[in-house]
């Protein structure tokens, strides 16, 4: 019996020995059949991929315009001093500061760049005109986005922020019906309005 024992353990670890010199893995010619397949799978979908990305960063400069609102809003008000949202289409760039006059350096001052892709348009009041009292020294004559002191809009603040990309892609950033902040509006908003 110990015999038959000693026998099964011998033949047992041999076929384990046996098992563990054969290879586990992809050959070559698998991995080589796997990569063909995903370049196929990725130039089918890349066209449609472009489109979506395209559309995420007309999307993504709209939320980051409204935001810079919202934050300007909220410096007017606990800072208690005018705050700036220029718009510099030519430049192609955007950013807040404090007014001039109030501060000798303004540290939170933020600056962005559009992206290539995108076009910019601004939409002013029809009663607008430049006083010498909403002329800022810095940013001069650029449509501007004023924030009052108590975090209210400015009259002459521009009543829409249009993005643009290619021919048909468009936000439209717009005040609010009461006037108190801007928003994303839709298509049909704006065709209301004119």
């Amino acid at each position: 019996m110990a015999a038959l024992e000693v026998m099964m353990t011998l033949t047992t670890g041999s076929n384990q020995n046996r098992n563990r010199s054969i290879p586990s893995g992809f050959t070559l010619i698998e991995l080589i059949l796997v990569m063909a397949m995903l370049m196929v799978v990725l130039g089918v979908a890349a066209p449609s991929l472009q489109g979506f990305f395209k559309g995420r960063n007309l999307d993504s400069e709209a939320r980051r315009i409204l935001g810079l609102t919202r934050y300007g809003q909220s410096r007017a008000a606990s800072e208690g001093i005018p705050m700036l949202l220029w718009i510099d289409w030519k430049q192609r760039s955007y950013g807040l500061r404090a007014a001039s006059g109030y501060v000798d350096l303004d540290d939170k001052a933020v600056e962005y760049n559009l992206d290539r892709d995108l076009k910019v348009d601004v939409e002013l009041p029809m009663t607008q005109t430049f006083q010498p009292s909403q002329f800022d020294s810095v940013v001069g004559n650029l449509p501007t986005i004023r924030f009052l002191p108590d975090g209210s809009i400015g009259e002459t603040s521009p009543l829409s922020i249009v993005l643009t990309q290619g021919a048909k892609d468009r936000v439209w950033i717009g005040q609010s019906t009461n006037r108190l902040r801007y928003e994303i509006q839709s298509r049909d908003y704006w065709s209301q309005q004119r």
